[in-house]
């Protein structure tokens, strides 16, 4: 249902556009900054346009950045030598929140799946081996969503490793079935990082 106001109407169907975010809450949202004042508003509208101008993807391993390299891969202090395959930028957060892993990542951009139209050839895969293959690292740790999809970019991706001297592991099955990294919590994402296994067969 329109309202009075084009304008208004134009916003909350902004809002409503983003995930999880439906017409009444985009409303809701749209009201409160009117509410504000004028100098709240144009900031936060600098702030949004700032932020597609500014952050951009890290040149190695493609987390969001502000610069080339993102603070991670810029460290000294970070085992370089291990890197920690993850779906998307929201795992990297996750992982971090544990304080159970110095080594670095690379983000897939997601996972194999072919009902969404999602390929191999539509991820940092590619990246991911020439990467490996440059040398000078001794593990990849798979901590992709213990999902059909998930498992099935993991298969993938050793497979295209073929007999690169690595050692390639997985995260521990303290995560559930079907379970999105994401959302599971610190200590249980913890554990499964400390105790995670080798990868050497096909996922169940």
């Amino acid at each position: 249902m329109n309202t009075t106001s084009v304008y208004l109407d134009r916003a909350v169907a902004q809002f409503a556009s983003l995930p999880g975010i439906g017409r009444k809450t985009a409303m809701r949202l749209v009201l409160n900054l009117l509410q504000r004042e004028r100098a709240d508003i144009d900031a936060f509208a600098a702030t949004i346009s700032s932020l597609a101008e500014n952050v951009r993807y890290c040149q190695l391993c493609h987390n969001l950045t502000d610069d080339a390299l993102c603070p991670i891969c810029a460290s000294h202090s970070r085992d370089h030598q291990t890197v920690c395959v993850v779906e998307n930028v929201q795992d990297v957060m996750a992982i971090e929140a544990t304080q159970q892993y110095s080594g670095v990542y690379h983000v897939l951009g997601g996972v194999i799946s072919p009902l969404d139209g999602i390929g191999p050839q539509n991820l940092e895969i590619d990246s991911l081996v020439a990467r490996v293959a440059e040398g000078g690292l001794k593990e990849l740790i798979l901590a992709l969503s213990p999902t059909m999809e998930g498992d099935t970019t993991a298969f993938y991706i050793y497979r295209r490793l073929g007999d690169v001297p690595i050692a390639v592991t997985t995260l521990a099955r303290g995560v559930a079935q079907n379970d999105q990294l994401q959302y599971t919590d610190e200590l249980t994402l913890g554990r499964s990082l400390v105790e995670r296994r080798p990868f050497n067969q096909h996922p169940a």
